[in-house]
């Protein structure tokens, strides 16, 4: 079965024993956390500011928290993601056969140019027109699962399926994938999580490393912790970014932010070593786990941006028709175009 269509998000399924301690520190308040109104000067001021606060690294691996106009990252508690019983249906698709709207293996992906390796990643909605609803709901194919219903939905940044390292331990087939994922009412109703999850496609064999968990088919995942982000309803998804950053030898980082607020979260990139083959990023807005859709209301219209550093000026690629994640959307995916420079970065459409 081929990796893209076989694998929906799974975060979450791996048991609190496998997850790394919680950090000692103190709880997140989301008190008066919510996207209120500012002028244009002051809203400029905050686009600025959670541009600079995904830039800015985290003293430490572990859990941030930082409210704007402060630059500061202040830790806070870790927390674990519990065990949940979703199945993970397998869905195949020919080329020839996909559907036109975005995900389940239907998107565009950025590719870095060259030998290039990405070391980061930031996904963006820079225009959000014509959105005034959106209902995660359960596709067939994969058992109807997900987390379903009004405002329901995960942001995604996925790395390439196809490159191993030495986590596969030598495993003949196996390659990583990794996510960094944001996730409304994940662990608890109106409360988002923010969290890496790791995987070992076709590692084969009757059990996983200590520390994972089995799909049953030969594939292992675990989860990072996660940090407690606020619930953001998607007509507001023009106020948020997420950001992956992997630094071989030191920690991968998710980062998300939204109106006057950051979020980050990391862990050992040894996990994976995704730093050292990550060559391609695929980020938007897609059901919330179990191969899920996120239904748009009907007129709806988004703008994607994939930016990457890699250490080039060099324009990256648009790939069509692909992706890894198995979630999606019901938006129909528009032109790509692909942009160099200080900032590198693809840009595309989607709409209904």
């Amino acid at each position: 079965m081929q990796a893209k269509f076989k694998f929906a998000l799974l975060a979450g399924f791996i048991s609190a024993a496998c997850v790394p301690a919680v950090f000692a520190a103190q709880p997140v308040d989301f008190s008066g956390q919510t996207d209120e109104q500012v002028g244009p000067i002051e809203a400029v001021a905050r686009q600025a500011w959670r541009e600079d606060m995904a830039q800015i690294a985290t003293p430490s691996e572990g859990c941030f928290h930082a409210a704007y106009p402060s630059i500061i990252w202040q830790q806070v508690a870790c927390q674990q993601l519990t065990s949940h019983t979703h199945t993970l249906p397998t869905k195949i698709k020919q080329a020839h056969l996909l559907p036109e709207t975005a995900g389940n293996g239907n998107d565009y992906v950025l590719q870095s140019p060259g030998s290039t390796l990405i070391s980061s990643t930031t996904g963006s909605f820079p225009s959000v027109t014509g959105v005034t609803s959106e209902t995660g709901v359960g596709v067939p194919a994969y058992g109807d699962g997900g987390i379903l219903g009004a405002n329901e939905y995960s942001l995604q940044i996925n790395s390439q399926f196809t490159s191993t390292t030495s986590a596969c331990k030598g495993h003949s087939g196996c390659t990583v994938w990794q996510q960094a994922v944001y996730a409304p009412d994940y662990e608890t109703q109106g409360s988002a999580a923010v969290f890496w999850q790791y995987w070992l496609i076709g590692y084969g064999g009757s059990s996983c490393p200590s520390g994972w968990g089995s799909d049953g088919s030969g594939d292992c995942y675990r989860n990072s912790n996660y940090v407690t982000a606020p619930d953001v309803p998607a007509t507001k998804l023009g106020s948020v970014t997420l950001k992956g950053t992997a630094a071989s030898g030191g920690n991968d980082t998710v980062t998300f932010t939204y109106s006057g607020t950051a979020y980050s979260v990391s862990g050992k990139d040894s996990v994976n070593y995704i730093a050292t083959v990550w060559k391609q990023s695929e980020f938007n807005v897609v059901g919330n786990a179990g191969g899920s859709e996120a239904d748009f209301n009907s007129g709806s219209s988004i703008t994607v941006k994939i930016a990457a550093s890699y250490g080039s000026t060099a324009a990256p690629s648009c790939i069509a028709n692909d992706g890894s994640t198995g979630e999606s959307n019901n938006l129909n995916l528009g032109s790509c175009t692909a942009v160099g420079g200080s900032a590198p970065y693809i840009e595309f459409t989607e709409s209904n």
